[in-house]
């Protein structure tokens, strides 16, 4: 056992090749899987390296807009227009805004109105006051959920009809005015 640690032993191949991969592929697994894995970590961080983070201790207030998705753990208070994309509130999320967008999924608290052009899933941590427009809502067991509903079908002449819903409720604000 001690022939490793001599100078005239370390030239036998056999002994030090058991010490060495007993020890080196012990490390080597562990160096690799950990390094692989947090290579792997930011793999799929990578497709939602197209998803912007709020963190928690952000407050934003104003308009957010953009072309990426949205993942929210902090506070907003203002508008929220990303068309095309996913907004996700998280369980720290507390968001007081309007929100446009393709898919909102409601994991912390939400006050204010939702369109969203393909669906509005809240789930059971999830807590939204206000209307949604979607053509497709999911309200898990759990979730709170204060505010209308109107399912749009997909298609232009549903947007046109809202769009001309939206005109005729206009007009006669603006002729009261």
């Amino acid at each position: 056992m001690w022939k490793p640690n001599q100078p005239g032993t370390g030239s036998n191949p056999g002994t030090p090749e058991p010490v060495r991969p007993t020890s080196s592929p012990t490390p080597s697994y562990e160096s690799p899987s950990p390094a692989a894995a947090a290579v792997r970590t930011p793999a799929p961080a990578a497709p939602s390296g197209d998803q912007a983070t709020i963190g928690k201790s952000l407050i934003i207030k104003g308009e957010v807009s953009g072309s990426e998705s949205l993942y929210i753990d902090g506070k907003i208070e203002g508008t929220i227009n990303l068309p095309g994309n996913r907004v996700t509130v998280g369980r720290n999320g507390q968001v007081a805004a309007n929100i446009s967008a393709r898919e909102v999924v409601v994991l912390g608290k939400v006050r204010g109105n939702m369109q969203a052009s393909d669906r509005v899933d809240i789930r059971s941590e999830g807590s939204l006051t206000g209307d949604v427009i979607a053509q497709r809502i999911s309200i898990e067991d759990g979730a709170f959920f204060k505010g209308g509903i109107d399912i749009r079908k997909p298609g232009a002449p549903t947007a046109n009809g809202a769009k001309d819903e939206a005109k005729s409720a206009s007009s006669p604000s603006e002729v009261n005015a």
